[in-house]
């Protein structure tokens, strides 16, 4: 898919997923977006093809969005078999219809994985993401007021490791690309930022077997190292997070059985 150089508007083909409810029947329908702009987001798209169905009396496709600046993480959806669409590094709202050209037809569908349930059309149920998040837990350190940026020294690779992990905003890429529907990279990018940091050391192990065992119980697949997670992550962040998450669960298993056995000495 080459794309489109100039500033002539396009004609595509739409082919939808749409499904009126969780327990409802899904089927592609296919729409017709003409006078496309290249300069429109694909949202912007959608929103046009949107108000053309409204005005037949057609109900508008439902789909995820908020901040249209690649932020939020909520417009997630697959577009031709690609997490968030043809460019790297995208989120949906920030791909332009200048990637499609003139003609092309374009198939758009929701997450597919079974944590993943459809709520409606390309709208999905990430809760399961949220309930892995608050398995982890707080940082019982007590931070207190805002201090100088110089009073808790933290390593430069660390501090950078950190904000590379904490670039997950939560949009669902990594399960939605993976063969086996893991959402190991989005659960190791959630560890990974507080344990290269002071403040998430007394936790550190704790969160990591709380999070990765909350993952499991919501039926996320397994992680085999394919890396497609990594290639369709918006935020490119590396599956090394990963590798450490792994490393932080199994001193907390060990560090777990070694307390359970002292109890049952004691």
């Amino acid at each position: 898919m080459g794309g489109t150089g100039s500033g002539k508007p396009m004609n595509l083909t739409l082919h939808v997923w749409r499904q009126a409810g969780p327990g409802a029947a899904g089927a592609m329908r296919t729409y017709a977006a003409t006078d496309v702009s290249p300069d429109m987001s694909f949202l912007e798209m959608l929103d046009v093809v949107n108000e053309g169905l409204v005005a037949r009396g057609e109900p508008p496709i439902a789909f995820d969005h908020d901040c249209r600046e690649g932020i939020c993480g909520s417009c997630g959806m697959m577009i031709n078999g690609q997490a968030h669409g043809p460019w790297k590094a995208t989120t949906t709202c920030q791909l332009h219809m200048r990637a499609f050209s003139d003609g092309d037809e374009i198939v758009v569908e929701p997450w597919r994985a079974a944590p993943f349930p459809v709520i409606k059309d390309l709208v999905v149920d990430r809760a399961a993401f949220d309930r892995i998040i608050q398995a982890g837990g707080y940082v019982s350190v007590n931070t207190g007021n805002a201090v100088d940026g110089n009073a808790v020294p933290v390593p430069k690779t660390d501090a950078d490791a950190a904000m590379d992990a904490a670039a997950c905003i939560g949009c669902g890429a990594c399960v939605a690309a993976c063969p086996n529907g893991s959402a190991s990279l989005f659960t190791a990018a959630k560890i990974t930022h507080l344990g290269h940091l002071p403040q998430g050391q007394p936790e550190r192990h704790r969160r990591a077997l709380r999070m990765v065992t909350q993952m499991d119980l919501e039926h996320f697949g397994g992680c085999s190292l394919f890396g497609e997670c990594q290639q369709a992550c918006p935020k490119e962040i590396s599956i090394d997070a990963i590798s450490r998450m792994n490393r932080d669960f199994v001193v907390a298993s060990v560090m777990q059985a070694e307390e359970r056995q002292v109890a049952g000495a004691g």
